[in-house]
């Protein structure tokens, strides 16, 4: 998948899959949810794909897939293989569809000034609608996404932690509002995949504060602060594969760990066997199952 810059703002990589109750099955329609937030027809009606495996059982967990800034999640079909492992391990798998910006482009106000879309009450709300619906473990609903979807994720667990129980980011990072808000965050688990060479969201924090994108220091800065925040003090370094290396923080409170992708020679780039080494769907579920 290809990255470009648009002005200021992260262009990002958008996560599918299909809508169904089997593995295999081709893309269905949107479903739409209507939910009570200020604004106009197109914020108070927002549309998802959502996949339940035929392993569901009761009370299973939940994985918000978030796609990244200009993203739609029929653009990508097939390219995360998340239902692959939501058959495999029996979880459901919800993909929503972020709305326009102040440009008109799809995105996710992870605290950014480019919009005044409240996309916390959208996720969460429908979080907890599909708790309900479905007899989803709402102690097992996590958030991981792709560049813009990556800054969403940690929003969500910064603002939402009764909901979001752990989150990943993919060549995301913490938008600077985000990072402002820090003291009133939850120990919760973290991972952070970061291509060393990404130009859009580097690794280094120098992120441009235009549109309110940067602002957060360094990825090794927030790594500290979040294992930090959770005790989580034993740190062990693995060569996962000669490009990428893995920096785990572990037994923190209530098992809580944080862990931090490093990959070598790779910019914005969504990570796979060619450019990491890694099979990203089975690295995002080997972290979520542990919580």
């Amino acid at each position: 998948m290809r990255h470009f810059l648009h002005a200021f703002a992260v262009i990002g990589l958008v996560l599918f899959t299909s809508l169904g109750v089997g593995a295999g099955e081709s893309a269905g329609e949107f479903q739409s949810f209507a939910y009570p937030a200020e604004g106009g027809e197109d914020e108070s009606r927002r549309q998802y794909f959502l996949h339940l495996p035929s392993t569901l059982k009761a009370n299973a967990p939940l994985l918000f897939v978030l796609h990244g800034y200009r993203g739609d999640p029929r653009d990508y079909m097939g390219e995360m293989e998340m239902n692959r492992q939501a058959e495999e391990y029996g979880f459901a798998v919800c993909y929503p569809q972020g709305i326009k910006d102040d440009e008109g482009v799809a995105h996710w106000n992870a605290g950014l000034k480019i919009s005044k879309v409240d996309d916390v009450a959208f996720l969460s709300q429908l979080a907890l609608d599909l708790q309900k619906k479905h007899g989803l473990d709402p102690n097992r609903t996590f958030a991981c996404g792709v560049s813009n979807g990556g800054f969403m994720s940690y929003t969500l667990v910064v603002e939402k932690p009764d909901v979001f129980k752990a989150a990943a980011s993919v060549i995301g990072t913490m938008s600077g509002d985000t990072w402002q808000h820090r003291a009133n965050c939850k120990a919760v688990p973290i991972l952070q995949m970061t291509g060393m060479e990404d130009k859009v969201v580097p690794h280094d924090g120098s992120m441009s504060k235009r549109g309110g994108w940067g602002g957060a220091p360094g990825q090794e800065e927030i790594i500290k602060f979040w294992s930090g925040l959770a005790d989580a003090r034993e740190e062990e370094v693995v060569e996962l594969t000669p490009k990428t290396t893995v920096r785990y923080y572990r037994g923190g409170n209530n098992g809580i760990e944080v862990w931090f992708y490093q990959i070598r020679k790779m910019g914005h780039d969504i990570p796979n066997k060619k450019n990491s080494g890694l099979d990203l769907s089975h690295e995002l579920w080997r972290f979520f199952r542990r919580f």
